[in-house]
């Protein structure tokens, strides 16, 4: 049964569909079956991997649900035994009924954020949201992103230690804000595609994916570590 992520946050310009297409290249890449559900009416993921070439489509599978709305949960549930992993890209909408929807039946919430007290501010909405649906759903896991973090400036320093009293744990690797990530959603790439060329990116993004991994599967980490 596919262990369910959901990337949400309902501030715009967080980066959700460039977390799910990265974690989601990086899953395939272990060789492990991914079905990306692209839940935005915007269609930014099933754009990403519609641009990708014949020679080097994408490695998962991506379909549309955003009109399942708040029933996304059950069509969501008709995949469960058809791939190992499944990551739900939502809407950036506060009034949209998706991710509730989503959350109750994933196994891990990761929710990105830009290190800036505006998208902080912006970002309690989809805490108290994953706080409601935990009350229902009690496995559920949930973890800050990091993202686009340019670690040197005064204002990511103090919004990094804000981050610690948001309520949510957050994930220790942080995603720089790098140009090799617009070009592969303009490709229709993934950083495991690109290879050394993508530097910096590839090892975020391969040291996020063993942090989730870790997350989802905490006796292989715990048998990882003895």
């Amino acid at each position: 049964m596919a262990k369910i992520i959901t990337v949400c946050n309902q501030k715009g310009g967080s980066g959700k569909t460039t977390v799910s297409m990265c974690l989601a290249g990086a899953l395939a890449n272990k060789g492990k079956k991914v079905l990306v559900v692209d839940a935005d009416a915007q269609g930014t993921a099933t754009r990403w991997a519609a641009s990708a070439e014949e020679t080097t489509s994408f490695p998962a599978a991506v379909i549309g649900l955003s009109v399942a709305n708040a029933k996304v949960h059950r069509e969501i549930k008709k995949f469960v035994n058809d791939y190992d992993y499944i990551i739900i890209d939502c809407p950036p909408a506060a009034d949209s009924p998706v991710p509730q929807s989503a959350l109750l039946v994933s196994d891990l919430a990761i929710v990105p954020v830009i290190p800036s007290p505006l998208d902080l501010w912006a970002a309690v909405g989809i805490r108290e949201i994953i706080s409601q649906v935990k009350t229902i759903n009690e496995n559920l896991e949930a973890r800050l992103v990091v993202n686009q973090c340019q670690a040197n400036t005064s204002l990511a320093k103090e919004s990094l230690e804000i981050l610690s009293d948001f309520g949510i744990e957050v994930c220790q690797t942080k995603i720089g804000q790098r140009q090799v990530y617009r070009q592969i959603a303009i490709f229709g790439q993934t950083i495991n595609q690109v290879g050394k060329k993508a530097g910096f990116a590839l090892t975020e993004i391969d040291t996020l994916t063993k942090e989730v991994l870790e997350i989802l599967h905490p006796q292989l980490a715990k048998v990882e570590v003895a």
